[in-house]
């Protein structure tokens, strides 16, 4: 469900935590990982790569990681013959950079004033 300001528009920051939660678990950056060389994946090439976390997952933990990925818009997958191939997409990551490196820009003008109060 998109969440709305009270404007009408989309709420970004329901879209950040979104991503956030997604990658927030070690498994699903381990996926993000791996996708990351920009060609696209099946879920049997993700299953029999490398083991994730010292274990190795079973296709259908492989599947419900990408699918919390696909809501949150950091995968998408395509249908190819009989099996779906799972692509990154860096854009909700990008943005989230971007979000990130305002707020941090934002606390280093509010420590900055603190620094200069403090000091006079």
């Amino acid at each position: 469900m998109l969440q709305r300001d009270h404007s009408g528009r989309r709420d970004r920051r329901h879209d950040y935590a979104t991503v956030f939660a997604a990658l927030g678990d070690e498994t699903r950056l381990a996926l993000v990982a791996k996708l990351s060389d920009g060609r696209p994946a099946s879920i049997a090439q993700l299953t029999d790569a490398q083991p994730i976390g010292g274990s190795k997952l079973t296709r259908q933990a492989i599947t419900k990681h990408l699918r919390v990925l696909e809501r949150a818009r950091i995968v998408h997958g395509v249908r190819a013959g009989r099996e779906s191939l799972f692509e990154l997409d860096p854009k909700p990551m990008e943005e989230l950079r971007e979000y990130l490196d305002l707020v941090s820009e934002q606390w280093e003008r509010s420590l900055g004033r603190l620094k200069s109060f403090v000091e006079e």
